[in-house]
C-alpha cells in the first residue's frame, strides 16, 4: 500500500513515483519524536504536543516570514506523520514497509538462505 502522497492522481506516473520515493524515505516516527514501540496513547500525546507547538494559529505575530513558512511546513509534516501512525492499519503497513527497506539497505546474504 502506498501511504498518502502530496501528488494528485491526475499528475503523471513519474511525478507520483518521485513523490512516493520522498514519502517512503521519511521517518514518520522521527517526525513525532517517537519510537515504533510507543503505545498509541504515547504517539497521540507526542503528536498533540507538536501540533500545538507548530499550529499556524498559535504562532506569534512578530515571527519572520521565512520562519513562519518553515513552521507551517513542519506542521504539515507532523499531520502527515499522524495520518500514518495514528491509524492502526496504516501504522502496521508502514512498519512492515520500513522493516523491508532496512533489510534491503543492510544487504542480504543469500548464502544464509541456501539449504
Amino acid at each position: 500500500m502506498y501511504f498518502p502522497s502530496p501528488v494528485k492522481e491526475s499528475d503523471s506516473k513519474g511525478t507520483q513515483a518521485m513523490a512516493f520515493e520522498r514519502t517512503k524515505q521519511k521517518d514518520w516516527y522521527q517526525v513525532l519524536g517517537a519510537k515504533p514501540s510507543d503505545s498509541p496513547a504515547e504517539l497521540k500525546r507526542k503528536y498533540q504536543k507538536l501540533a500545538l507547538l507548530y499550529h499556524p494559529d498559535k504562532q506569534e505575530a512578530d515571527v519572520p516570514a521565512g520562519e513562519v513558512e518553515e513552521r507551517v511546513q513542519r506542521f504539515i509534516e507532523i499531520n502527515q506523520a499522524w495520518k500514518i501512525l495514528g491509524n492502526e492499519e496504516t501504522k502496521k503497513e508502514y512498519d512492515l514497509q520500513q522493516r523491508g527497506h532496512s533489510i534491503k539497505g543492510e544487504g542480504t546474504n543469500y548464502k544464509l538462505f541456501r539449504g
